[in-house]
């Protein structure tokens, strides 16, 4: 009775539930690449339509509440995270949907009540237990049309981000294990239990060519003129499968095959799971592969300057897991795809130290533009650190056999110990050619306490950052954000004639004068083998009490022994 009562209606009849105000998408990216490996990207993107540093927020369904803490306690405006292990080769593999560097990366912005200097000002460590490089707080200088920030509804102007202050930290030796992917993992609405989420197993992810994982946090607009905003937290996961030694020897490859797993349920909390095969056929062969089971619907677009389709298996379609109780997507090439090549990227670049000896060397940076008759800005930022003392006046840029003086420049020089140095420039580069940017500098010494315990391995340097928009091939037909997959809608541009990248360099390994660690050993032995020896005997000899003893005739086994002596006829002792 007394539960009865207490579900009656109130005066104002049955309440209503709230709707909700946050959704989950997630979505699997299948491509198979020119060099016959296979790349998987998942995304899962958690929107929350909640003012977080002003409302005071205490229950939270599907955002993580480690986070939305995170964002009101520092007043973060956005938060970009990633560990990677391996290095995308941009230039076999094509343009990725979102690259990082080797290691791990962390990117943050904060609001504008957040001073330069001061007690407000939080401490931040870059996620390691080895040693810590901080750059500093920046000014955003960006092209026109990138941003992490660009909503999907109104691009921010890059004047809007001069109240934010940047901090960007960079770590190129950060190994990336299971202590990584498991926190990561817990921040999913449903873990690993149930949605694409249960592919993620540990022993199949870095048994991979390449593996990166992130955490993506950005406002977003929920109008034209912006005056509310919603939080997004997008997941991103990447890996490069080998499919020489996944598929024995063959190109065909499946989800068991990469994952050891299938897909059996949707996660019960998403309002769209979806899987895309990307099966673009630059032969214009359909004879070419084959997918199975056949797909529901397929979708084509602009993607990155080309135009691609993808078939597209919905997860939320109840007729698409019970009729086999789980989904093994497979797809079998019906002859060779030797000769089936796409277009090359249009931006790669490479990084390389030269020189001889342990003094000085020089860094070199190589652009490259392989765009028929369109030039184009690259952003290059270069991070160095502080023991290898850059010499400015030997910046050279170069294009075709000239000189490139670029339309930008900003150096923040480094301090020992303290800050790296700091590099920004924004070239143009010519239509179809190499450009080569290259600066020398000077080793330095370090204190004996400075280096690590492997120093004769050498010192790791951050790899390059490139920012541009690249012109595409094929015009993109403006598109809802809102309603286009997930991995159409990471960095949106409102031109459809360019595509915004950001790539990265590989990060080099420089050597540095090194003392030889030995020669303390040596001394510490020989010291104390001096000490033992000299001061032992002198300690002996004073210390040590001497008695005179008084010679004896002999006991009882002397005159034994003269016994048997005698009887053999031998003189006596």
């Amino acid at each position: 009775l007394a539960l009865f009562v207490l579900l009656l209606p109130g005066p104002g009849g049955w309440c209503l539930a709230e709707p909700q105000r946050d959704s989950l998408r997630e979505e699997l990216v299948i491509t198979p690449l020119p060099s016959g490996d296979v790349a998987a990207t998942f995304q899962f993107r958690t929107r929350w339509d909640s003012e977080l540093q002003r409302e005071g927020v205490s229950h939270y369904r599907l955002f993580p509440k480690a986070l939305g803490q995170l964002i009101a306690k520092y007043s973060l405006r956005e938060l970009h995270l990633s560990f990677t292990q391996g290095f995308w080769r941009t230039r076999y593999w094509g343009p990725p949907f979102l690259q990082a560097p080797s290691g791990a990366e962390l990117w943050v912005w904060f609001q504008d009540t957040v001073t330069e200097e001061g007690s407000s000002t939080p401490t931040w460590d870059c996620p390691s237990c080895g040693a810590r490089e901080w750059y500093g707080e920046q000014e955003v200088r960006v092209l026109r049309g990138e941003s992490p920030r660009t909503t999907p509804d109104r691009p921010l102007s890059p004047s809007d981000t001069d109240h934010y202050f940047l901090r960007y930290a960079v770590l190129p030796r950060e190994v990336v294990c299971t202590e990584n992917l498991t926190p990561w993992k817990k921040l999913l609405p449903c873990s690993s239990k149930a949605g694409l989420s249960v592919l993620l197993k540990a022993d199949r992810l870095f048994h991979t060519s390449y593996h990166s994982q992130a955490v993506h946090i950005r406002p977003v607009c929920r109008n034209a003129r912006c005056t509310s905003i919603s939080w997004e937290l997008r997941q991103t996961l990447s890996v490069v499968f080998d499919a020489f030694i996944t598929g024995q020897g063959k190109k065909d490859w499946s989800l068991f095959r990469m994952f050891s797993r299938t897909l059996t349920e949707p996660c019960p909390l998403a309002s769209e799971s979806r899987v895309y095969v990307d099966i673009t056929n630059y032969n214009q062969d359909n004879e070419t592969l084959e997918v199975n089971p056949a797909p529901t619907t397929t979708y084509q677009d602009v993607i990155l300057g080309t135009r691609k389709t993808y078939a597209v298996y919905d997860l939320l379609d109840t007729a698409m897991i019970h009729n086999s109780r789980n989904l093994n997507i497979q797809l079998k090439w019906k002859r060779p795809p030797e000769n089936e090549f796409p277009p090359g990227p249009f931006l790669h670049a490479q990084r390389y130290v030269s020189g001889y000896g342990l003094q000085k060397g020089e860094l070199s940076t190589l652009l490259y533009n392989t765009h028929p008759y369109r030039a184009f800005p690259v952003l290059l930022l270069d991070t160095v650190p502080w023991y290898l003392r850059l010499y400015v006046h030997t910046l050279t840029i170069t294009s075709k056999g000239k000189d490139n003086k670029p339309s930008y420049i900003h150096y923040q020089p480094a301090q020992d110990r303290l800050q790296p140095h700091l590099l920004e420039m924004l070239i143009q580069l010519p239509a179809n050619s190499v450009t080569k940017v290259s600066i020398q500098f000077e080793r330095a010494l370090l204190k004996w306490t400075e280096y690590t315990p492997d120093p004769n391995h050498g010192f790791y340097v951050s790899p390059s950052v490139l920012s541009a928009l690249v012109p595409s091939m094929v015009a993109a037909k403006p598109v809802d954000w809102e309603e286009s997959p997930l991995f159409n809608s990471l960095f949106p541009v409102s031109d459809g004639s360019n595509y915004f990248v950001r790539l990265y360099t590989e990060p080099l390994l420089v050597n540095l004068p090194t003392p030889d660690f030995s020669m303390p050993y040596n001394v510490i032995c020989l010291t104390c083998t001096v000490v033992a020896v000299c001061y032992g005997s002198f300690y002996n000899l004073l210390t040590r009490t001497f008695h005179i003893e008084e010679p004896r005739t002999g006991g009882l086994a002397k005159r034994l022994a003269n016994f048997i002596r005698r009887i053999r006829g031998v003189p006596p002792l």
